[in-house]
């Protein structure tokens, strides 16, 4: 019998080509399952709460894996404590759970929220994390932009083209720009994300607040179904994945 175990962590994106493995490329999954299976002495199958795009970067990720043993709560905060010493400063382990053997890490998620960091002013504290603006966007005509959001469910505009995805349909709880200073960032919360959405949906709303295009034209755009009608796929460098949701899970918070 196998015993299922949540991890809670965050990573820096900069140096790593998304979560996913991918051939002759680093990626977050391969560097902390290679260091499981170096700590436990046995294979491993790490299995993430969905996949980032290179350079993209997690506040608050999930992943399950499985083990032979029922480790205890002390066991698992052991393992946790040696895994960020293997691990490099870019990646973080919060901690380690047992879950119930059907909870799945990714299949499981209720709701994923991002973010999407841009600064309208030259700032050397900000240009790794933030895609820098020139002119300053119009907020409120961005937001006007976001409501259209909540209203569709088929984001085949915002998707990247000829991805594995089944289907485009997503349901957006929630998405709006905040404004503090030179500092913008638009949040949006869905049930699921399609590639480069996050990012599309970001450069099509900083067009909007441009005045490249209007609201006319943002709903034209959505309705279209066809990802040439939207704007650039913004960089990478400013997204965020901040929250996962699940069902209650009985561990403590790291809050």
């Amino acid at each position: 019998m196998n015993f299922r175990y949540f991890i809670h962590l965050a990573y820096n994106g900069s140096h790593y080509h998304g979560w996913q493995v991918q051939e002759n490329a680093p990626s977050v999954q391969e560097v902390i399952t290679h260091a499981l299976q170096m700590i436990c002495n046995t294979e491993i199958n790490l299995v993430g709460c969905g996949r980032t795009d290179t350079g993209v970067h997690a506040r608050e990720y999930y992943a399950h894996f499985e083990l032979e043993e029922n480790n205890t709560q002390e066991e698992l905060d052991e393992l946790a404590y040696r895994l960020n010493r293997f691990l490099k400063d870019d990646i973080v382990i919060f901690r380690i759970f047992p879950v119930p053997s059907d909870l799945h890490a990714r299949f499981n998620a209720h709701t994923r929220t991002y973010e999407y960091h841009i600064h309208t002013r030259k700032d050397p504290f900000l240009q790794d994390y933030s895609w820098f603006v020139h002119p300053e966007p119009d907020i409120s005509l961005m937001n006007e932009g976001a409501k259209l959001l909540l209203k569709t469910d088929d984001f085949t505009s915002f998707s990247k083209l000829h991805s594995a995805a089944k289907t485009n349909i997503c349901k957006v709880t929630y998405a709006q720009w905040d404004q503090t200073g030179h500092r913008m960032i638009f949040t949006i919360t869905a049930d699921r994300f399609l590639r480069n959405m996050v990012r599309a949906i970001a450069g099509t709303l900083v067009d909007l607040g441009h005045g490249k295009i209007s609201l006319e034209d943002l709903q034209r755009i959505i309705d279209g179904k066809d990802r040439a009608l939207a704007g650039e796929s913004v960089q990478a460098k400013g997204l965020f994945l901040v929250k996962v949701v699940y069902p209650p899970l009985k561990h403590e918070s790291t809050k």
